[in-house]
């Protein structure tokens, strides 16, 4: 059984939902500008990018910051793609493969951000504690019908929206490096990424700014793009040790799913 917090989720949700709400009502909307584009560049197993939704991402749900945001999630990473435009290959293994197509699926059978990001953060919490393969078990946290999703893998539409995904990570300039990849109105944050609210709150051009910018206000702004640690980030083409230990496990779980033996 899964450990993620059903209070915790069930809070996710409903603040997801109202706040949606709240930024689709133009009477009720603190928006005068344009929102901010704020798209993140992905994959499912890679540690930094589950602990960044889960222990960052959020944050954009508190102070009424998401009213000011138009999010874009693009679940593909550092896959690759071989050369028959068909076949793809994840850096950490099948499992990351599924749960990237899963996430994909998601997205478009619940396009509304309250629909899919509930989900999405429920998966990456389950990355988190290494309880990926319980993710189905997210259809009954959040009351959700199955069906969608399970068509949209089973038609084969999911392989195409990855297809999709992989053609716009390949756009990006300039080219992603490693994942998580967030850009904030077309700019890259480099290693900077979790100090991604600071950027958003200096790029909107509202008059009324949340009440989340003034906690990212100048005494603590952007730092440098260059930050002075190891970079917490998945690099293209490079197997950690971690990398290895998660082949090995989705291997062995794609073992036992295809001989039955549990």
């Amino acid at each position: 059984m899964a450990s993620i917090s059903s209070s915790k989720l069930l809070h996710l949700i409903c603040y997801v939902s109202l706040i949606s709400f709240v930024s689709s009502s133009s009477d009720l909307s603190t928006t005068s500008s344009p929102k901010v584009s704020l798209g993140l560049y992905y994959e499912s197993l890679c540690p930094y990018c589950s602990s960044f939704i889960v222990n960052h991402l959020t944050k954009l749900f508190e102070d009424d910051l998401i009213s000011i945001v138009d999010l874009h999630l693009s679940p593909w990473g550092n896959t690759k793609l071989r050369s028959d435009n068909v076949t793809v290959v994840c850096q950490h293994g099948a499992f990351e493969c599924l749960l990237d197509t899963v996430e994909a699926c998601a997205i478009d059978a619940w396009p509304k951000l309250s629909g899919h990001f509930p989900f999405i953060y429920c998966v990456e919490s389950l990355v988190t504690e290494h309880k990926y393969d319980k993710w189905e078990s997210c259809y009954q946290k959040l009351n959700l019908n199955s069906k969608p999703v399970d068509d949209c893998l089973s038609s084969g539409h999911g392989d195409k929206l990855e297809l999709q995904y992989a053609a716009e990570t390949s756009a990006l300039q300039p080219p992603h490096q490693y994942v998580p990849w967030v850009v904030v109105d077309g700019q890259p944050l480099y290693e900077d990424y979790e100090n991604f609210i600071s950027y958003i709150c200096k790029a909107y051009k509202g008059n009324k700014k949340p009440d989340a910018c003034a906690k990212h206000s100048s005494s603590h702004f952007i730092r440098s793009a260059k930050v002075n640690r190891f970079p917490l980030v998945c690099r293209k083409g490079v197997n950690t040790m971690w990398n290895t230990l998660e082949r090995i496990k989705t291997s062995l779980f794609s073992y036992i799913d295809a001989t039955g033996l549990l």
